[in-house]
């Protein structure tokens, strides 16, 4: 336990953005496990690689994995039809 009080705040900081993290890592698996599945429209898988932008520009995922996802998807749509 820290005992200077900057690091007992840097500490509380730290735990609340990796909560926040976590919270958006999961739903962006929930978007992804969604979309890949059959009942996925055209505009749910749009909103889908929009989230993973989102996530990458915020420094939640990195920048190629989010581009990899999304390709992924569009992949997935083309194979569709």
């Amino acid at each position: 336990m820290p005992n200077i009080n900057a690091a007992k705040k840097w500490s509380r900081a730290s735990e609340k953005r990796r909560q926040r993290n976590q919270d958006v890592k999961s739903k962006l698996k929930s978007l992804y496990k969604s979309a890949v599945t059959g009942g996925a429209t055209l505009e749910s898988k749009k909103s889908t690689a929009s989230a993973f932008d989102k996530a990458a520009a915020r420094g939640i995922i990195h920048k190629n994995k989010a581009n990899r996802k999304k390709s992924r998807l569009a992949k997935r749509a083309v194979k569709a039809g």
